[in-house]
């Protein structure tokens, strides 16, 4: 690469010379009361000069792509991630076709028609074949890459199909909490009222709602507490009476939960909660749920070529089918350090560099065995007498999400 760099800077500063030497010609030639108009032969020169610059501009073009062609993306791991890297070689190779042959013509005819005093140019106002030509083929071209792209989006956007494995990715400033659906196929119902520091997705189920009632129950008290023995009038007595409110409306949200129906509290239990990594088994549709706590997030995943906004307060989703596990990627790329990741492709806050999760891709019978090793979200949540410590922290950060 050094040489390549210092090649260019060699041709730059010859080129430099060459035209400062042209303008002390020019200034010569004015001083002496010359024409400045270039000769034949100099408009010959020129236009040979750009025909040569053409040619090396294309095989250093093609250079780059035999070179560097392989580092454009990583290998796709996903059926869908084939389907999309044939999109985007069919869109460079039109994008390259229309390049070579539009610069092509363009350095050919300053080459073939330098000036010459004895020609002249012929005055060409309009041609409805022409107008026609360049404005039906490009729309062709359009139209056709377009219903490519949307039926390659639509193949990952819409209804997973039957027996897929539905995960739910649950992002927050900075990082990712992975949700399995269990034994029923179903992912519990959520809302973020019920966010708690053992209830991070805030899931609906008979426990986290006696935990979350008694909690609410236990710091609204103790406010009323302290409100008798604050400072009429005061600072803190004004935050108190609003931190009461915002608790008490809470409270009542939270016991309308108990009107859901039983089976929808009850399909939360034997849902599974992970972070810094989670496994998906090779040769299985994965069907993605997203959501956000906080603000806009983008789940990326680069080997599946898969991409997706994770928005507040709505639902959205993908699915795709992993072809190549980990182990294998290791071996393709001999890196026994590789892992396949879940980036966060916006821009969401101080520490978005950081914010990832490791996916792990393994025969079935590996995922079977590490799910059957992880701990069901009823077997997770704690008792409904935990410290008072937890306790506030719940209510804190759920409750900053409430009354916004």
């Amino acid at each position: 690469m050094m040489t390549i760099l210092i090649i260019l800077a060699v041709l730059l500063a010859i080129l430099t010379i060459g035209q400062l030497l042209r303008v002390f010609e020019a200034s010569s030639k004015l001083n002496g009361g010359t024409s400045l108009l270039p000769t034949v032969a100099e408009n010959k020169y020129q236009g040979r000069s750009m025909f040569i610059f053409m040619l090396g501009f294309f095989a250093f073009f093609i250079w780059c792509m035999v070179e560097y062609g392989p580092y454009l993306l990583p290998e796709a791991a996903s059926e869908h991630g084939v389907l999309l890297d044939r999109l985007l070689n069919f869109n460079f190779a039109i994008i390259t076709l229309v390049f070579v042959i539009t610069h092509a013509i363009l350095f050919y005819f300053a080459m073939k028609y330098a000036y010459h005093p004895e020609r002249k140019a012929y005055y060409f106002t309009h041609s409805n074949k022409l107008e026609l030509l360049w404005t039906i083929v490009p729309a062709i071209f359009l139209a056709v890459i377009i219903v490519y792209g949307l039926s390659a989006w639509i193949s990952i956007t819409d209804d997973a199909p039957e027996g897929s494995l539905t995960i739910e990715l649950y992002p927050k400033q900075f990082d990712w909490t992975a949700r399995y659906s269990g034994e029923d196929a179903q992912l519990g119902a959520s809302n973020y009222n019920m966010i708690s520091g053992t209830n991070p997705l805030g899931l609906i189920t008979d426990g986290s709602l006696d935990q979350m009632m008694s909690e609410l129950e236990a710091e609204i008290a103790e406010i009323k507490v302290d409100l008798e023995s604050a400072p009429v009038d005061g600072m803190k007595q004004e935050d108190l009476t609003e931190t009461l409110g915002k608790r008490e409306r809470q409270l009542n949200r939270v016991r309308g939960f108990r009107s859901f129906e039983a089976a929808n509290r009850a399909s939360g239990n034997d849902d599974i909660l992970v972070k810094t990594e989670f496994y998906i088994p090779v040769g299985r549709e994965i069907d993605f749920k997203f959501r956000s706590r906080d603000v806009i997030h983008s789940a990326y995943f680069p080997h599946f070529r898969a991409q997706m906004n994770c928005v507040p307060g709505m639902v959205t989703q993908f699915h795709f089918k992993p072809t190549i596990t980990t182990a294998q990627m290791k071996a393709k790329t001999q890196n026994d350090d590789f892992d396949y990741l879940v980036l966060c492709n916006k821009i969401c806050g101080a520490a978005h560099y950081n914010m990832s999760i490791v996916i792990k891709v393994v025969e079935e019978d590996e995922y079977n065995a590490w799910i059957a090793e992880q701990k069901t979200f009823s077997e997770t949540i704690s008792p409904a007498d935990e410290s008072e410590e937890t306790a506030s922290i719940v209510s804190e950060d759920a409750i900053s999400m409430i009354e916004e």
